[in-house]
């Protein structure tokens, strides 16, 4: 009897986590930023987020206060920014603050790592080296900030 009452929760559960997502990116664009071409004049910054847990959460990203966007498992936001000091903040079940001093030229690649919460899931950033940047962010796809998209579709 217990059973049977579990099965319809289970079902919800999974259908209210299909439910998330994110806008994403031009696959072009996608297909761009992945040639990891460094702007000459700014440095690129790409936040990525490549592992199944929390699979179905939205971690919103802001750069030195402004939206870049949310991730989802899979996916991964891309800015460019001026050359110098930026601060990256993810918001979950904690915030994860990362500072970041950036050079011209330079691409920089940002994990989010997630982790268990007691009610949410947790995360971190964490600046990487070019190749697991770089691979992390090939298996992920883009994603832009709501305003974006609306911008790209115009």
């Amino acid at each position: 009897m217990q059973l049977k009452k579990l099965i319809p929760l289970g079902v919800s559960l999974l259908v209210m986590a299909g439910c998330a997502s994110v806008p994403m990116g031009d696959p072009q664009k996608d297909a761009a930023l992945k040639t990891f071409s460094a702007p000459q004049n700014k440095a690129a910054i790409y936040v990525y987020r490549n592992e199944s847990m929390g699979a179905a959460v939205k971690m919103p990203v802001t750069i030195d206060g402004q939206v870049l966007g949310e991730t989802l498992s899979k996916t991964y936001l891309y800015t460019e920014v001026e050359p110098g000091p930026h601060q990256l903040v993810s918001k979950a079940e904690n915030d994860s603050t990362l500072q970041v001093d950036t050079e011209a030229g330079k691409n920089y690649y940002v994990w989010q790592e997630v982790k268990m919460g007691i009610l949410y899931a947790r995360n971190k950033l964490q600046l990487v080296d070019d190749k697991t940047g770089q691979d992390g962010v090939k298996e992920s796809k883009l994603t832009v900030a709501p305003t974006a998209q609306a911008t790209a579709a115009k």
